[in-house]
């Protein structure tokens, strides 16, 4: 059965797993990459965990997303769900526990990510039009989008 957990500190191992297996995984779906995070020491495991980082376990970490601050509006980064758990709603339980009801938010989405793009759509998400190279030196782009409303 899937269990939805707010990571802290301490748990930076698992973090550090379902990390460097999101970037393994979905290199372009990320401003990071495997190379940069794989030299990570646990501190900085560690100080990454210090603002919301929510994984779903199925035993082990399926799915995981978070949120920062950015200048006021809360900004989700490394939304990603194993290939395998893919459609079972993680995405959607991730977004509930990180995103307060009525709460603006945005992120960064890969044009070329399709299935990403309608899952966010769907949780009331919308396209700006704003688009910025997905890391220097990459020739593709994330869209900004922003939540208007949840639950749609």
């Amino acid at each position: 059965m899937a269990a939805l957990r707010r990571l802290g500190p301490e748990d930076w191992q698992d973090f550090r797993d379902i990390r460097l297996r999101s970037l393994a995984d979905s290199p372009d779906a990320f401003g990071s990459t495997l190379d940069r995070e794989q030299a990570f020491t646990e501190a900085e495991w560690r100080r990454r965990l210090t603002g919301p980082v929510y994984v779903v376990f199925d035993p082990h970490p399926v799915a995981m997303g978070g949120i920062f601050d950015n200048a006021g509006t809360p900004h989700l980064w490394g939304m990603w769900t194993e290939p395998a758990h893919r459609g079972r709603g993680h995405a959607r339980t991730i977004l509930d526990a990180l995103i307060p009801p009525g709460t603006r938010a945005q992120l960064d989405v890969n044009v070329a990510n399709a299935s990403a793009r309608t899952a966010y759509e769907r949780y009331g998400f919308v396209a700006t039009g704003e688009l910025q190279p997905l890391r220097p030196g990459s020739d593709q782009h994330v869209e900004l989008m922003v939540l208007q409303h949840q639950g749609t």
